[in-house]
């Protein structure tokens, strides 16, 4: 964890970061990390994870990578194809933020779900390649009615 909190105090405070175009290796890898999500594939989600990931959950509690993985890959776990909106994608060299706001749908321990939540997956390109090593997901307020 230590790896993962320092890379990232290092990358926010890249003077590089820059609004930009995907480069195409890092729009894959997004692809690649929600399509493993959706599908429940323990190889990609072990591929697309740094070691040291954590997740800080909607419920403020911190998750390992074994621990997301285990509960996405759990039997009775289905998550269906989301639609990211409000898209938040800041790139820098070796960085970037990909987030937004999304309502997962699905089934949980047999049971459906839906939850709309905000996140943000902090990237890093290490040793050639991107990988997830922090996320942090919120409830964003209610809409005004």
């Amino acid at each position: 964890m230590k790896h993962a909190s320092l890379m990232l105090i290092a990358i926010l405070a890249s003077p590089t970061i820059r609004a930009t175009e995907l480069p195409a290796d890092l729009a894959k890898a997004v692809k690649d990390y929600d399509q493993a999500q959706i599908t429940g594939n323990r190889a990609e989600l072990e591929r697309l994870l740094a070691d040291d990931y954590t997740l800080l959950n909607s419920g403020a509690q911190t998750e390992t990578k074994p621990q997301f993985i285990a509960e996405s890959t759990a039997p009775g776990f289905k998550l269906e194809p989301f639609v990211v909106q409000n898209p938040v994608e800041k790139v820098w060299d070796q960085g970037a933020v990909m987030g937004g706001i999304v309502t997962l749908r699905g089934m949980d321990g047999g049971k459906p779900f839906a939850a709309t939540l905000r996140f943000a997956d902090i990237w890093a390109k290490l040793n050639g390649k991107w990988q997830v090593i922090y996320t942090h997901v919120s409830k964003p307020p209610a809409a005004a009615k």
